[in-house]
């Protein structure tokens, strides 16, 4: 089977899933409470109800419903959030660009980390690194996220401040304080990514503030996957080295560092990308308790808040962007598989 073809495959199953997560997020809309109450805001009269009604064709069969709520999700209507006081739709997209930044900057430590972990960890097998590389891994899986996120918020915050040494911020993306009163402000919106838009427009004082609010939950989304792509790598790497290519490099004479990063590296990183993406597409999503402990402005601590305040229409526009969110990054994940490893396409 070709490229081209394996991807529209995928692609044909990929728009059967969406069918099915938009069903179960109708189905949820009418079970629990009356669907109208997605769309009614504080201003809607009687005759905005009847509008409403027909426009969503809520007295019509439940077919006619649901197509005109499959094409309300692909038009941005998902409702209204009275938790935000906007449309739902405007209140993710304000909040996912701050979801975004934390993703990267968690991937980013993630990769840089955990894959060389993983790579020493298999090559120096049974050995002393091998050993600390494991534990390291076993640790990091282990943790409960909001221990951990509570641990360094304690350690770096609070007791740097009893200590009188400089501490890490322990909430929120920026100080608003400081943007505030910086003449330059946040800096102009480019991305929506404050780090980023505060980079490209120079704005030194507010980059390095919004770094020093991005390290803390960073690291704790991070510490959590690190321990994930080292035991991956790590089995990758060892099952690679066994294999029979591996020793005819060696029987060559090629040096250990070009058998392990030519020749070896290549195929023990298709399952650890695939992972990665994975990890990645679970981040975009919002890590919400790590965004509710570290008070991160981003969906995570939004679709949190929407259940404590029982705003129903913002938990299920939540459900369905994260659902695509993972739907379209397993598709990119098998594409970037079936290309490293044609294999998969047989």
């Amino acid at each position: 089977m070709r490229l081209h073809e394996y991807i529209i495959r995928r692609m044909i199953l990929l728009i059967f899933v969406i069918a099915g997560v938009t069903l179960v997020v109708f189905y949820l809309s009418h079970v629990i409470s009356n669907p109208l109450y997605l769309y009614l805001t504080p201003k809607t009269t009687q005759a905005g109800i009847q509008a409403l009604i027909q426009k969503y064709g809520l007295n019509q069969p439940l077919p006619v419903q649901y197509f005109k709520y499959f094409i309300g999700l692909f038009t941005g209507d998902w409702g209204y959030s009275k938790l935000a006081t906007q449309p739902v739709f405007t209140a993710i997209a304000e909040r996912f660009p701050n979801t975004v930044e934390l993703a990267i900057a968690a991937v980013i430590l993630t990769i840089a980390v955990g894959i060389p972990l993983g790579i020493v960890s298999g090559v120096m097998n049974g050995r002393w690194a091998d050993h600390a590389s494991r534990i390291f891994a076993i640790v990091g899986v282990s943790l409960p996220v909001f221990w951990l996120g509570l641990l360094l918020k304690i350690f770096f915050y609070y007791d740097f401040n009893v200590w009188g040494l400089p501490n890490l911020p322990s909430s929120g993306a920026y100080d608003t304080v400081l943007a505030l009163s910086h003449p330059a402000g946040l800096s102009p919106t480019i991305t929506g990514i404050p780090l980023l838009d505060t980079l490209v427009t120079g704005n030194w004082v507010m980059f390095t503030d919004s770094f020093s609010h991005l390290v803390l939950p960073a690291v704790t989304l991070a510490f959590i996957s690190i321990g994930n792509i080292t035991r991956i790598m790590r089995s990758s790497m060892l099952e690679v080295l066994r294999q029979d290519y591996i020793t005819l490099a060696r029987s060559k004479g090629l040096t250990e560092r070009i058998v392990i990063y030519r020749h070896a590296l290549r195929n023990a990183m298709v399952p650890t990308l695939t992972v990665s993406g994975l990890i990645f597409a679970g981040l975009l999503g919002g890590a919400p308790i790590t965004e509710f402990i570290f008070q991160w402005p981003g969906i995570g601590q939004l679709s949190i808040n929407g259940l404590l305040s029982n705003d129903l229409s913002l938990v299920l526009g939540y459900v369905f962007l994260t659902t695509i969110i993972i739907v379209v990054a397993n598709l990119a994940v098998d594409i970037l598989y079936a290309y490293m490893d044609p294999r998969v396409r047989i």
